[in-house]
């Protein structure tokens, strides 16, 4: 249907409202200019983008240049809005590719300064050229660091067993004794859940950036690098630690 105001601005220019026949081509014409209002609007939000906002959006999630503008665009100029767009696409990435299989990976060490902590982490990808990229070792390298100063005991919650929950849940029936019934269950799964958050690795708030956890950087990667990328394992020591 055409729009009235676009009726009404032929009839101002030509003292009359144009015939049937005339209806498709105006609709044509209407098209070509909510299209050429479309391209305005988006060469606009462009514009707004800076390439300091895109270098620092780059800097912060190693993603490509494009996919830092475009983000940014989408957000309309915002630098935490985007980030949460670049998260969100990449744990959207990261989950499409989970039934690749694995070919490759590396194995990372951090060794604190003092020579008293250290850990291990093995990170796996699909090919060896992705293994052997230095922004995919450091990677690793970071996350090794993480596991020496947080020290967590699950990669995953799926390696919490049911004698480690059994265990935890005896731990806290003291501070839920006396409640309801109904309420008991749940705050009891609360507080377990709040106990092992800090227990497992991919949950765990990145120490060099609290505000995006272990498996955020790992989607990340997901989407830098093309690939199925995932902590295999991990291992930490301690000088005179168990």
């Amino acid at each position: 249907m055409i729009s009235p105001f676009v009726l009404l601005r032929i009839k101002r220019a030509n003292g009359k409202y144009p015939v049937q026949s005339e209806l498709p081509l105006l609709k044509g014409l209407e098209g070509d200019q909510t299209i050429k209002n479309k391209i305005s609007n988006n060469q606009k939000q462009s514009n707004m983008i800076t390439t300091e906002q895109i270098k620092e959006l780059r800097d912060q999630t190693g993603v490509s240049v494009m996919q830092c503008k475009k983000a940014l665009e989408e957000a309309g100029g915002s630098m935490e809005k985007a980030l949460v767009l670049l998260r969100k696409k990449s744990g959207e990435i990261s989950a499409k590719k989970g039934d690749r299989k694995f070919g490759s990976g590396t194995i990372q060490a951090y060794i604190h300064a003092n020579g008293s902590v250290g850990a291990m982490v093995e990170v796996n990808c699909e090919t060896d050229f992705v293994a052997n990229n230095e922004e995919f070792k450091t990677m690793a390298r970071e996350i090794a660091m993480h596991v020496a100063a947080s020290n967590p005991k699950f990669l995953s919650k799926n390696d919490i067993t049911e004698e480690d929950k059994k265990t935890a849940a005896a731990a806290f029936e003291a501070e839920v004794k006396g409640k309801p019934e109904a309420m008991k269950a749940k705050i009891l799964e609360g507080k377990l859940n709040a106990y092992f958050a800090d227990m497992v690795l991919l949950d765990q708030p990145f120490i060099k950036n609290p505000d995006m956890k272990i498996q955020a950087l790992v989607d990340g990667a997901v989407q830098k690098f093309g690939e199925k990328i995932a902590v295999a394992r991990f291992t930490r020591f301690k000088v005179l630690g168990n």
